[in-house]
């Protein structure tokens, strides 16, 4: 299985980066994991609508050129399914057999996602009413997708 974390803007916290690079050694047992980091666009507060939609749009593009036709495309949204870890695993489980060798999870910018990229994703995905850091967004994906790994292998970890 192929997981690929494709997200808007770099790390720029140790502990973040730290911690990505913890999950994704421990992800590497079970998957080949590739972190697709795109550039955002600088925001302001009290910035006119517009601007934020015209930023929103081109960081939508540059997500859009790395989504792959072959790919399940599951989109991190506030407004998507809420799921309960295993059915997490169980989602990872079902796209490899139903052919699906490459899962793409899709984390916005600070300002969100593109509708044109909501638009393209099989599922929607949120992880709770509430609104998260997008880079520390990337930290609890990563630690699911794990904890999804280990409910498949039956192996001690989720509680």
């Amino acid at each position: 299985m192929n997981i690929e974390i494709l997200c808007v803007g770099r790390l720029k916290e140790d502990y973040l980066k730290d911690a990505v690079s913890e999950y994704v050694k421990r992800l590497s047992k079970f998957c080949r994991i590739k972190i697709i980091e795109t550039a955002d666009e600088k925001t302001m507060e009290g910035r006119a609508q517009a601007l934020d939609n015209k930023a929103k749009q081109l960081e939508g593009s540059r997500l859009i050129k790395n989504l792959r036709d072959d790919a399940l495309v599951v989109t991190l949204e506030i407004d998507g399914k809420m799921m309960s870890s295993p059915e997490l695993a169980e989602l990872i489980n079902d796209a490899g057999l139903n052919g699906k060798s490459t899962i793409q999870f899709v984390i916005g910018g600070s300002l969100g996602l593109s509708d044109e990229v909501i638009s393209r994703a099989d599922i929607h995905l949120s992880f709770s009413k509430m609104t998260f850091p997008h880079q520390l967004m990337r930290v609890i994906l990563l630690e699911q997708i794990y904890r999804g790994f280990k409910i498949n292998a039956n192996e001690p970890y989720h509680k």
